[in-house]
């Protein structure tokens, strides 16, 4: 994906083709929220192709687990360092809070993944000056032209 890549008439404005470019490729710390050590979740899957892309993965789940070798964190307040993007693995009407967080923690960016779409919080973020993407996944992205 480049910079010049056109954004496809008729594209909704949470998966902005700049947005995206910004996101997968200036971005290096990605705390993925819901990501645990189950290996046949989603989450799981994701993360590991951030890390093979050479992103800095960050769990954030209430047990904290260590997962692919980064320690986890039980919430984006307590990673004590900053964060690039804010990646939600969260059902829709449970993902607005972890937007409102990542912005006051001073996130990047905001993704949310496939199927996970919140209007409000996708107005709020972006109002505060924080680029999202909504509904569309980076293992998808990459694959684009």
């Amino acid at each position: 994906m480049t910079s010049t890549s056109p954004q496809p008439p008729g594209a909704p404005a949470w998966q902005d083709r700049e947005t995206l470019r910004f996101l997968l490729e200036d971005c290096t710390t990605w705390a993925v929220v819901g990501l645990s050590g189950d290996t046949t979740r989603t989450a799981y899957q994701i993360a590991a192709q951030l890390q093979a892309r050479g992103k800095r993965i960050v769990p954030i789940h209430p047990s904290a687990p260590t997962v692919l070798g980064e320690q986890g964190y039980a919430s984006l307040v307590d990673v004590p360092f900053p964060i690039d993007v804010v990646d939600v693995f969260r059902r829709s009407e449970a993902a607005g809070q972890f937007a409102d967080e990542a912005v006051k923690v001073g996130a990047r960016g905001v993704w949310f993944q496939l199927g996970v779409i919140d209007l409000d919080a996708f107005e709020r973020t972006t109002e505060a000056g924080v680029p999202m993407v909504m509904d569309t996944c980076p293992a998808i992205e990459w694959r684009r032209p």
